[in-house]
Parts: structure tokens; C-alpha cells; sequence
């Protein structure tokens, strides 16, 4: 099975194009759902979570206030690392998790839609990366607009982060968002026939004889490894 990593900048339409391969039936293992998903009630993470930072932090449901948990770690750093060393494992044993689930039902491939894929080591664990882009200036009118900020604030917050020029580097695969909703589903199809064309009649006997899959797996991690581009640097 194709592993296949999606991920973006803010506002560059990650959600989209994921959006639009779960239309068509596209099995889509998605970052953001998991976390929240690990942090519900009940949850090992949650209860690590109270016993880190405690129990003001729930709501009076007993699910986690977001918004105080946030105020919390707010502009302290050490706070932060706590909570992500909590969550962050959660999320990539679920994710693990997610793949191994859609291997199972025979799966040809999987998305793993994940914002932080480049940042974090996770790029390096998928067949193929795609990077959903825009240009830097649709991608800073797009914030705007989103969120109502003004052109400054939009900026500080695109220059907080890794710059979507240097994900593509990172790329594989890149899918222009830069116009309309219509060119987008039409990169979206052309996406699921390239995958489709680089599983071929492959998939079917790695399901069936997995040790083929495990051995193209370790084949495509070492290939990374060789390859990788440099490290990102913060703009």
C-alpha cells in the first residue's frame, strides 16, 4: 500500500484537496481529526493532560478547554513542550494506527493528511509527499479574507512559519491552488490517476505476500534518507 503524505501552508487549500479526496472515496487518515480525537474524555492523553497542568483546564463536561489550555501555554515555551510531548505521541501512534487499518481492508493507498509533515521527521515515512501550493500572495490575500486580519498580521503570521516555496522543495507532488474551485477538483483527479497509475497491480501482491510490502517500505525509507534536501529554515 501507497503511502502518500499531504500537507500545505495556511490557507493554501490543504483542507480542500483533502476535502475533495474523501468525495471520492479516497481513505484519508486526517492529523487534525486524531488530535482532537486523542484528547477526548476517557483518553490516556487527557489524563496526562489534567495531571500536567490541572483539572481548570477541563470544561465542566469533563472535555478539555481549548481556549484555557491555550491561555496555559501561551508565550511559554517549556509549558508547550510539555503538552506537545503529551500529544504528539498520541496523535502519531493513531496515525501509525490509521495506515495499518486501511492495509488491512486492501487499500491500493492512503492520504495522510498532516500540516506539520515537512517540519516534523513524518515525510520521510511516506512513498510520496504532496505539497498543496499557492503563491505566497494569493496565499496572504487568502488569510485576510479568512480571518479578517489586516495585511500586517496576516504577514507576521505567514513569516512565523516555514514558507510554502521551501515545502515544494520537499514535494513529490505539487497541486497549484492558485485558482478557481473547479482547476482545483481538476489537479485533485489528476492526482488520484497518477496514484493510481504508480500503485498498478503492485498493491495486490504486497497485500497478499507482505513481506514484498515491507521490503519496498524499507526500500523507499532508505531512498529519503539519501536524498532528503537540507534542513527548513524559519524566514
Amino acid at each position: 500500500m501507497l503511502v502518500v503524505g499531504l500537507t500545505g501552508g495556511i490557507a493554501t487549500g490543504k483542507s480542500s484537496v483533502s476535502n475533495l479526496l474523501k468525495s471520492k472515496n479516497i481513505p484519508v487518515v486526517d492529523a487534525d481529526v486524531i488530535a482532537r480525537q486523542v484528547v477526548e474524555p476517557g483518553t490516556p492523553a487527557l489524563k496526562k493532560i489534567v495531571a500536567t497542568f490541572g483539572s481548570e483546564i477541563l470544561q465542566s463536561d469533563g472535555a478539555l478547554d481549548r481556549k484555557k489550555l491555550g491561555s496555559v501555554i501561551f508565550n511559554d515555551e517549556a509549558k508547550r513542550r510539555q503538552l506537545n510531548a503529551i500529544v504528539h505521541p498520541a496523535v502519531r501512534r493513531a496515525l501509525v494506527w490509521g495506515v495499518v487499518w486501511q492495509w488491512l481492508r486492501g487499500s491500493k493507498y492512503c492520504i495522510l493528511d498532516v500540516p506539520l509533515l515537512i517540519e516534523g521527521p513524518m515525510w520521510k515515512l511516506v512513498g510520496t509527499v504532496v505539497v498543496v501550493y499557492c503563491s505566497p500572495e494569493v496565499q496572504l490575500e487568502r488569510l485576510m479574507k479568512r480571518d479578517g486580519s489586516s495585511r500586517e498580521d496576516a504577514s507576521s503570521r505567514l513569516n512565523s512559519q516555514i514558507s510554502i516555496d521551501d515545502k515544494v522543495h520537499y514535494a513529490d507532488r505539487v497541486i497549484d491552488n492558485s485558482g478557481t474551485p473547479e482547476e482545483l477538483e481538476a489537479h485533485v483527479n489528476s492526482l488520484v490517476q497518477s496514484l493510481n497509475r504508480d500503485v498498478g497491480w503492485t498493491w495486490t501482491l504486497s497485500w497478499v505476500f507482505p513481506p514484498l510490502g515491507l521490503l519496498s517500505a524499507v526500500s523507499t525509507l532508505a531512498w529519503r534518507a539519501l536524498t532528503r534536501p537540507k534542513p527548513l529554515k524559519r524566514t
